[in-house]
Parts: structure tokens; C-alpha cells; sequence
């Protein structure tokens, strides 16, 4: 009798082998999470240093809000196009070849903000960050698709999403110092040698399970252990057609905008309404992402949690993302709040919300599709919320000029994720098989 199965007895005389249960055994699927975390981190700090370097940028340059703004707009644009591009090569090449290209094309973009001289050349360099960085979460979700089953997946991209608040929380403390030792280009110099040396490990270390030497067989089991999905490609056109893929994509419309308005505005917020300066705004900011550390793998947790005591990835999924639409109500208010350490408190706490909520949410199209669709998927869900981004983009540059008060955007964060679960909900009832 093969070691994978096991006998039981028929009319007390006949022997049936049938397949054992899958034993958790062998962590190797955890070594591609800290890659994925490792990544995520050095996505966010070559991301979110224009927000930390606005107000030494806008003072050199003199740039208004809107011009602030543009140069976010382009980013958003090249990762609405760069986010559909990747989520179709990604399950075409892989998450290896795929992640690689993604990060090749980022640092080297990265790296020449160091070169930029103005808004037109700052936009350019941010647009080629958007086309590399766009790869970072549809590699990132097809590799946790091949590596681990339904009921570990919301945990192990909460686990990688959260280098996300990783990278927000060095970001500040790392840079003003660089800023202060050298000089705002040295500063993109340096950090670009991140995702160089990240490259390097996920080369030798990356590989799809079942060609990995590291990984036992009964590892394999357990990862394998969901019934077997088609393995034809389906092309974006049958994708549109089916209300689930909207089901994802309209919710990420809703709340990316609110995450980069976060990450871009954040540091100039606390900067303006709180009287800080390059030295002693870091820890404020660190803080928030800290806390929203804090969020990402509590949310990924709850609904594995939920999965495992016998819900429904349905049920686990939407009260996981309902608790974290109602934690983020209490930002409405923040502006009005006069104590630093207070707001930090309050937009922590919507921050670590979103990641618990886009955690699940980044869940469901290995939830509802089959792995040869999920990375296209996510592509059209990433290419959406960037869409989203966009627009916010340019309503925040043109609020706070025009009116110089976060009201108007903070409510809009207070009520978008309340709106995202019952779009989700109106759409895809039971998280059912799309089918495509």
C-alpha cells in the first residue's frame, strides 16, 4: 500500500484504498511568504518616498498641491496599465519570471528619481514605478495561490501584505536621516540597492512546489490538498463577462484611492496640521503603519480562523471585512482632532482596518476562480482600483487647494469600505465558482 493512502474494510471483506488526509507538514511555503513580505516592504519604501520627501521637494520646486497631484496621477496611470499587463503575464511566465521583471523595471525606476530635475521629469520616473511596481501583488497572490491551500491564503498574503506597513514604518525613519547624512538624490540611490539585493535571493530561492527540492512530499499534499481546477487559460474577455470579477474590481475602485491617498498625503498632513519638520514627523508616520501592521495579519487571521472552525470562506471573508469597514468610521472626525499622538491613534486604526479588509479582499479570486484565471483577475481588480487612484489623485489636489481642509477627503475614507462589502456582497452573494 502506497504511504499516501490508507485501507478500510467493505463488508468485512473487501479493502478500498482511498486517499489519507493531507498532514501539515514541511514550512517551506513560509520561506516564499518572507520573500513576498521582503518584496512588499521594498515595494512601499520606493513607493511612499515622494510622500515622505513632499515637503523638501515641494519647497526646492515649488510645487502647488495639483502639481503634487500630476505627479501621483502618472504613477496611478502606469500601474492601472501595468497592473492589467502584469496579472496576464504573471499567469502566463509565472510568479518567478514575472516577479523579476516586475522588480527589474521598479528599481531601475526608483533609482532615477535621483536624476529628476522637475514635475515633468519626477512624473516620468514615478510613471516607470508604476508600470514595475504594478507586478508586486499579482506575482505575490499567484505565488501564495501555488503555494498554499484555500484555508491558509487569506493568512499568508495578511502575512506578505503587511511588508506593505513594513516599508511605510522604515520609510520615515530611514530617509529623513539619508536626506540629513547626504542628500535627497542619494537617498532614491541607496534605497534602490534594496530591490537589487532582494532580486538576487528570490533567483536562487524561488521555485513552483512541485520543482522544489526543499519541499517534502507530504508538504506537497497539503498544499495540493483543494480539488484540482481547470488548467485552461481564459482570456480577459470571458473575465468581463461575469459578475464575480466585478465583484473584486469594484471593491478594489473603492479603497485603493483611500490607501493612496494615505500613503501620498500622509506625511504632508501631519506636516501642516501638526507643525512637524523632517526630524520629528517620522515617528508619527511610523506609528500609523505600525498599527496598520497590525491590521494586515489580524484580518488574513480572523478569516482563516473563521475557515478553519468550519464557516464558510463566504461567511469568514465578509465579517472579517465588515469589523474592519466599521474600525475605520472613527476618521471622519480625525481633522478635528488637536493631540498628534491621538490622530495617530484614529488614523492607525483606519489604516490597519484597510489592510485587514484588503487582505480578504485580495483573497477572493483564488476564492472564486481557477488558478489560471487568478492572476488576471487581480490584474483587472488592480488595474480598476488604480483607476480609482487616479481620480482621487486629482480631487485631493484640487480640494486642499481650493479649500485647504481634509474634511471632505476623510469622510470619503470613512464611508468607502462600508460601500466595497456591499458591492462585493450585491454582486457575489455566496463567493461561489465563477463560471467561466
Amino acid at each position: 500500500m502506497d504511504a499516501g493512502t490508507t485501507s478500510i474494510g467493505i463488508g468485512g471483506d473487501v479493502n478500498r484504498a482511498v486517499p489519507a488526509a493531507p498532514v501539515k507538514s514541511g514550512r517551506h511555503r513560509w520561506v516564499v511568504v518572507a520573500l513576498l513580505f521582503a518584496a512588499t516592504a521594498v515595494n512601499y519604501i520606493d513607493r511612499q518616498m515622494i510622500g515622505v520627501l513632499k515637503p523638501t521637494l515641494a519647497g526646492e520646486f515649488h510645487w502647488t498641491e495639483s502639481d503634487f497631484a500630476g505627479i501621483v496621477f502618472w504613477f496611478q496611470l502606469a500601474y492601472a496599465i501595468g497592473y492589467l499587463s502584469f496579472g496576464k503575464v504573471v499567469d502566463v511566465l509565472g510568479a518567478r519570471l514575472g516577479y523579476t521583471i516586475a522588480i527589474v523595471i521598479w528599481t531601475i525606476s526608483h533609482m532615477a528619481h535621483g536624476f529628476a530635475t522637475g514635475v515633468v521629469s519626477f512624473a516620468a520616473a514615478r510613471f516607470g514605478l508604476g508600470i514595475g511596481e504594478s507586478g508586486n501583488f499579482p506575482a505575490g497572490i499567484r505565488a501564495v495561490t501555488d503555494w498554499f491551500p484555500q484555508k491558509e491564503r487569506a493568512f499568508a498574503i495578511g502575512l506578505f501584505n503587511a511588508g506593505a506597513n513594513v516599508g511605510a514604518i522604515i520609510t520615515p525613519l530611514l530617509v529623513p536621516l539619508l536626506v540629513l547624512w547626504f542628500d535627497w538624490r542619494a537617498a532614491f540611490f541607496v534605497t534602490g540597492l534594496f530591490g537589487v539585493a532582494w532580486l538576487v535571493a528570490w533567483w536562487a530561492i524561488y521555485r513552483h512546489p512541485s520543482e522544489h527540492a526543499r519541499v517534502t512530499r507530504e508538504e506537497l499534499d497539503w498544499i495540493r490538498q483543494d480539488p484540482a481546477d481547470p488548467v485552461e487559460k481564459i482570456g480577459w474577455g470571458r473575465l468581463l463577462t461575469v459578475k464575480e470579477t466585478w465583484a473584486y474590481a469594484l471593491g478594489k475602485f473603492l479603497i485603493d484611492p483611500i490607501w493612496w491617498f494615505f500613503l501620498f498625503w500622509l506625511p504632508g498632513y501631519l506636516f501642516e496640521r501638526y507643525d512637524l519638520d523632517l526630524k520629528s514627523f517620522g515617528l508619527p508616520l511610523a506609528a500609523i503603519y505600525l498599527i496598520s501592521d497590525v491590521g494586515s495579519v489580524a484580518g488574513g487571521w480572523l478569516s482563516s480562523k473563521l475557515i478553519k472552525a468550519g464557516r464558510t470562506p463566504n461567511f469568514a471573508r465578509k465579517v472579517t471585512m465588515l469589523i474592519s469597514a466599521l474600525c475605520v468610521l472613527p476618521i471622519w472626525f480625525a481633522q478635528s482632532i488637536d493631540s498628534v499622538w491621538m490622530a495617530v491613534l484614529i488614523i492607525g486604526l483606519a489604516t490597519a482596518a484597510h489592510q485587514a479588509f484588503s487582505a480578504n479582499l485580495y483573497t477572493l479570486p483564488s476564492d472564486m476562480f481557477p488558478r489560471g484565471a487568478v492572476g488576471s483577475v487581480v490584474g483587472i481588480g488592480g488595474t480598476v482600483g488604480a483607476l480609482g487612484g487616479m481620480g482621487m489623485a486629482l480631487f485631493a489636489g484640487y480640494i486642499l487647494d481650493a479649500t485647504h481642509s481634509y474634511q471632505v477627503l476623510f469622510a470619503i475614507c470613512a464611508s468607502a469600505y462600508l460601500l466595497a462589502l456591499a458591492v462585493v456582497h450585491l454582486l457575489s452573494p455566496k463567493l461561489g465558482q465563477a463560471q467561466v
